[in-house]
């Protein structure tokens, strides 16, 4: 792993080639995996308040979902998750097109929420983990992705890059710009 002041890097953001392809995976991560998206505490606090002005931004299944059980809950770790329709997509996954996109994303871009979408949404395949006081960021490899990976690849861009403007968002230009010189470094380094 690399180390940019308090944040240890995963070689894999480096070396693995990432650019969403949503018209290969039809923007599965809004509607696979066991639980909703894992959100802040300050997140949920958000997401409540700006409930109102997002909700018309929605499917009527998120939309009728909401209004019974919420927009968000807590998993059996405890950890903060959005609600689910069925067991299968986020309560703010909206459909066009036959591809899903982010509800709360559509808001922001409308100008009624200040809410881009949740940062375990913005920075995915990016996942956090706590090592002591250190975010440890790694790359999370799921087989919905491969056409993300195929795109990358072509394409030439790695994770961290793809997600620049979401580790910026997290971290800050300065940070990024670090990580940026870092990951440069270490690849001239490699002959990479």
């Amino acid at each position: 792993m690399l180390r940019v002041r308090n944040v240890l890097i995963d070689l894999q953001l480096l070396s693995v080639q990432f650019v969403c392809d949503l018209s290969a995976c039809k923007g599965a991560c809004c509607e696979e995996g066991d639980l909703g998206a894992p959100l802040l505490n300050e997140e949920v606090q958000e997401l409540k308040a700006d409930l109102p002005a997002i909700l018309p931004y929605l499917d009527k299944s998120g939309r009728e979902h909401i209004a019974v059980n919420g927009c968000c809950g807590q998993a059996d770790d405890g950890e903060w998750v959005t609600q689910t329709v069925g067991g299968k997509a986020c309560v703010f996954a909206v459909q066009h097109g036959g591809i899903w996109k982010c509800g709360i994303e559509k808001a922001h871009r409308a100008g009624a929420t200040g809410l881009i979408k949740p940062i375990s949404c913005h920075l995915y395949p990016i996942r956090i983990e706590k090592v002591g006081s250190l975010d440890a960021l790694y790359y999370h490899k799921w087989a919905i992705c491969a056409p993300a990976c195929s795109c990358g690849a072509a394409m030439k861009v790695p994770v961290y890059q793809f997600l620049k403007s979401a580790l910026i968002r997290w971290y800050g230009s300065d940070w990024y710009e670090e990580l940026d010189e870092t990951a440069e470094a270490y690849l001239r380094q490699m002959g990479t």
